[in-house]
């Protein structure tokens, strides 16, 4: 009956304060006018519900009477790569509740939605598509049909996601849509950078940076996959015909300069041997202390005709391989580093494509993969290439292309992020920031004070391009200039220059995606325009917690620097995405699925040709199709059951959003669109009443004053209770525990108890049926206005045919006293239905429940009951006798069912005779009741020994004892009347 839901109690003011919340509170502000029961359909249907409603109205206006001022936020744009997956519905949704709860409590709501151009994961996209479609690539269409076709993508894409988003139900405010490269936000952007950049902290350099071979580009570090081998590894790689092997390292010889000597280096990339510069050893390392006592110790290099230094420094690990490593400094950050301080110069073996430079002749142009073969076979000839052994590595991945990630030396633009990243530290310890869950707050200092300059330049063709200007005066000086044109860049350069001009040319390259995103919070207000102050900074920002670096804290590095406040008061962090295995959502395993699936519903064969199309597009490879393909027919064997917006809605808040993974089971989803069929059917049931005893539902105006009964005060008080506990729960965005609230309330409370106790009075006609059908529909209004900011849809609906205008006093209402006295009664109904469902007595077989108690005070309480207990047992008649023990043993002999519940009373069953005949014979009462007296005695045990630990009584508050003192005298009182009728 009762779920193990703990609901908080609050003081008398709280109540109050939310009562005049919800007193306020009106969903859909018009004259209360109610629909004819007859235009409410039998069952629900999510479709024909959500078919002709807009939910997302913005129109209205805040709901509780006043306004408080305004709550402001940002949608994290989605990428324009494709349709709004699960990930994005979550973070929405989320969103959404808050906006819809904050406008509940008086605050204009400001909601910002956007897309976002996705500068390498579109244009990837794209080029598969052109290659799929026409055997095209970029280069050979050139830029600007290229740019065209991406735009077509964008209108197609992005058009689709904002639909998504209206289905939904997402109260955004549409007239202020944004994309991250409209004129607003280029305007934003190129301030921006002009500003870092003549502050010094936007500076161009040769550095490593992680390169895609097959884009021709930097990636960011959130682009790079992990991919762990543990041994020899074939994979397809672009470009390659043939898969290429991984998982293995090479010894190869590296001969002392006039000697005989070698010393073995061990390397998984012998590729990279023409970038060699040094052979470095650890100094203390006993192997190689010989060479310490000689002058400067040379190598010969195998291709290069060169020599190189044997080094030594303490980065080198004396337990790998032989412990002499290869320094390449042009593709290895560590490398790099260690060449730096030896005053090493690196050698370039890659170009921009992944091919050998020109200078080494002997493999020139050759793709490194196959040059690696080649170098492989060249150093056996020399005798130089010692053993080959399995071997496990960790390799980095272009997630995007698949492609194998180098580390290349690139001039590219950096920004200087320590100043920056210092400050966005310093608000996070002062609590000026706060970031929620707290936990994340290390993960924030960790990165932050780790943080290196960031490179925010891509070789791209769509996205910002980079407001930098290469200028050249008359005399041939170079220089870069940042500007907004290539006037203004001539001015600059003039000025700078103090002379004239030859030429300025703009860099090609395009800014890294993530820069224009970490300007939102001020570009969405059309920074650098004054306007933006009055609506700057936001109050919440609700995102992944997997880009609380990427995006989050760059968002709060730039607004600090930029207008010197932080962009947003608090962070939400909520989790990934996962199935209900806990696996994260891809296509390698056939598990995505997107919010319209569920909401309409799919056929297996559906699911199939949506993956199908996307092969078609380019979107996915042969492999992925097939690798989806076997993936979706074993997720999804019978394809997905139909489910509607607000079940999904309400499903994505079921979970604890912030803990690192949601895992999310449309069976799940299922369950919640019965659970909505739950209220409808109540709805129905209120409705028919009313018309059956001709009450006007609109004329109900408030439940004070009237003679209610004890279960309408019960109801009433469990309303008042969960609605002051969803308000809390929301507040801290604690989502899991208002729905799980609003189930128990609706199933538990209303639906399953209430509304039965309800049919024998509203049924005969009777005064209190009138009162229950006003409860009713109080119950029902309240509470729908309470959750329509999980499920819009059908509280627009429902609210047609209730009044949503009823005066409540809450606080009046909550009742601990009468709310205990339910309690008993209601364990008592639960203990008799077990009885019933164990021996399978249903309501045909006409069961006669008898309570019997030893007190007078018991007797009463129970008396008042009879008939709601009636209801909720099934049961023909409940009566109540007084008796002592030894009359009670008497008694017991005429049922052939007894047990106990609780320490409150006994009770026994009596059915038809025809059931007595036609039934099996059942085992003795003694028999039936042994395990249940043997959980008791268990459960009286263990508070027992918890009460008799020294450590329990020194730490526990006198209140906790007498607690478990008090239930150890009922587990007795009820073993003890156990026993008492087993013995009979």
């Amino acid at each position: 009956m009762q779920s193990n839901i703990k609901m908080s109690r609050v003081t008398a003011k709280g109540l109050h304060l939310l009562g005049r919340k919800y007193e306020n509170n009106i969903l859909l502000r018009r004259k209360q006018t109610i629909a004819a029961i007859s235009s409410l359909a039998v069952g629900y249907d999510p479709q024909a519900v959500e078919r002709d409603k807009n939910v997302s109205r913005k129109s209205e206006k805040p709901c509780s009477g006043g306004n408080h001022g305004a709550f402001r936020m940002i949608l994290p744009p989605p990428n324009v790569t494709g349709n709004l997956h699960l990930g994005h519905a979550l973070n929405a949704t989320i969103q959404d509740v808050i906006c819809r709860h904050q406008r509940q409590m008086g605050y204009e709501i400001e909601w910002i939605p956007g897309t976002d151009h996705a500068g390498i994961a579109t244009q990837v996209i794209v080029e598969k598509k052109l290659l799929k479609e026409r055997g095209l690539t970029r280069h050979q269409l050139g830029r600007l049909p290229f740019m065209l076709e991406i735009w077509k993508w964008k209108r197609i894409k992005g058009d689709s996601i904002i639909q998504d988003l209206h289905k939904l139900g997402c109260i955004l405010d549409w007239d202020k849509e944004y994309f991250t490269m409209d004129e607003t936000q280029s305007r934003s952007v190129n301030t921006a950078f002009i500003r870092l950049f003549e502050e010094d902290l936007i500076k161009r350099r040769k550095s490593l940076v992680n390169w895609s071979c097959a884009l021709e580009s930097a990636i960011s570090d959130i682009e790079v996959d992990t991919l762990e081998l543990k041994g020899p590894t074939t994979l397809s790689v672009p470009g390659y015909k043939r898969g290429v092997e991984f998982g293995k390292i090479y010894d190869i010889k590296y001969r002392l300069y006039g000697s005989d000597e070698e010393i073995i280096v061990s390397t998984t990339r012998p590729e990279t041997l023409l970038g060699d510069v040094a052979v470095a050893v650890h100094p203390l390392d006993p192997r190689y202390i010989k060479y310490r006592n000689q002058e400067r110790v040379f190598l010969s290099h195998p291709f290069r005709n060169d020599l190189i230094p044997l080094i030594y420094d303490v980065a080198v690990d004396q337990n790998f391989g032989s412990g002499a490593v290869k320094i390449t400094p042009a593709h290895d950050n560590a490398d790099f580093e260690i060449a730096e301080q030896h005053l090493l110069e690196p050698i370039q073996v890659f170009t921009e494509q992944g091919t050998i430079v020109e200078q080494f002749e002997e493999f020139k142009g050759l793709p490194r993969f196959e040059a690696r073969e080649r170098m492989l076979d060249a150093l056996s000839n020399l005798q130089l290439l010692d053993l080959v052994k399995d071997h496990s590595m960790a390799l980095p991945i272009c997630s995007r292309t698949k492609d194998i990630v180098e580390y290349m030396l690139r001039p590219q633009w950096f920004l200087h992020c320590k100043p920056l990243a210092e400050a966005a530290i310093s608000e996070v310890r002062s609590g000026r920031l706060q970031i929620h869950p707290e936990n994340f707050e290390c993960d924030w200092y960790r990165w932050l004070e780790e943080c290196r300059d960031w490179c925010i330049s891509r070789q791209l063709w769509w996205g910002h391009q980079i407001p930098a200007y290469l200028a050249t005066d008359v005399h041939g000086n170079e220089c870069w200039i940042a500007a907004l044109s290539e006037n203004e860049a001539t001015k600059k350069a003039k000025t700078k220059f103090q002379a004239d001009v030859r030429s300025v040319v703009q860099d090609p390259d395009v800014l890294d995606t993530w820069f224009s995103s970490a300007l939102l919070p001020l570009s969405v207000f059309n920074w650098p325009s004054s306007g933006y102050r009055s609506r700057y900074p936001l109050d919440l920002m609700a995102t992944g917690h997997d880009i609380l670096f990427f995006w989050v804290a760059r968002m709060v590095m730039m607004g600090l620097k930029l207008v010197g406040e932080v962009p947003f008061k608090k962070v939400l962090l909520n989790g990934i995405i996962c199935d209900a295995h806990g696996r994260k959502m891809s296509k390698s395993l056939g598990n995505v699925v997107t919010p319209q699936q569920v909401v309409k519903g799919a056929t297996l064969a559906s699911l199939e040709t949506d993956l199908q199309h996307s092969f078609d597009a380019g979107v996915l490879d042969k492999n992925e199709l097939k690798k989806s393909l076997k993936g979706l027919k074993k997720m999804f064997p019978n394809g997905i059951q139909k489910c509607g917006t607000d079940a999904l809605r309400f499903t994505l808040c079921s979970h604890n959003v912030k803990t690192h993974f949601v895992n999310f089971d449309i069976a799940e989803c299922y369950t919640n669109k019965l659970f909505l069929n739950k209220i409808w059917q109540a709805t129905r049931y209120t409705c028919s009443a009313a018309e059956k005893l001709n009450l006007n539902l609109s004329e109900i105006e408030t439940l004070e004053n009237c003679p209610l009964g004890k279960w309408d005060r019960w109801i009433l008080s469990r309303l008042a209770d969960s609605l002051t506990t969803v308000a809390q729960s929301i507040d801290q965005h604690e989502f899991h525990m208002a729905t799980a609230i609003f189930k128990q309330f609706f199933y538990n409370n209303l639906c399953d108890v209430y509304l039965e106790t309800t049919k024998p009075a509203i049924n005969g006609g009777t005064a209190s049926g009138y009162i229950n059908c006003a409860t009713l529909a109080t119950c029902l209004s309240w509470g729908i206005q309470a959750m329509s900011i999980f499920t819009p849809y059908i509280a627009e609906e429902l609210l047609q045919y209730l009044p949503h205008n009823i005066h409540l006093q809450l606080n009046k209402h909550f009742d601990v006293h009468i709310e205990a006295e339910i309690d008993v009664i209601l364990s008592i109904c639960q203990a008799v239905r077990q009885v019933k469902s164990q021996n399978k007595i249903s309501k045909k077989h006409e069961p006669l429940v008898y309570l019997f108690v030893q007190d007078c005070k018991a007797f009463g309480e129970l008396e008042t009951h009879l008939k709601e207990m009636r209801a909720l047992t099934l049961t023909k008649n409940v009566f109540v006798e007084l008796l002592t023990p030894v009359e009670l043993k008497e008694r017991r002999q005429h049922f052939q069912y007894f047990s106990t519940a609780g320490h409150y009373c006994s009770f026994g069953l009596q059915v038809n005779e025809i059931y007595e005949k036609k039934g099996q014979e059942l085992p003795a009462v003694s028999d039936v009741n042994q395990k249940k007296l043997e959980r008791l005695q268990a459960e009286v045990e263990r508070y027992r020994t918890r009460l008799n630990d020294e450590g329990f009584r020194r730490s526990a508050s006198e209140q906790v004892q007498q607690r478990h003192n008090q239930k150890i005298q009922q587990l007795e009182l009820e073993i003890a009347n156990i026993k008492n009728f087993n013995t009979s």
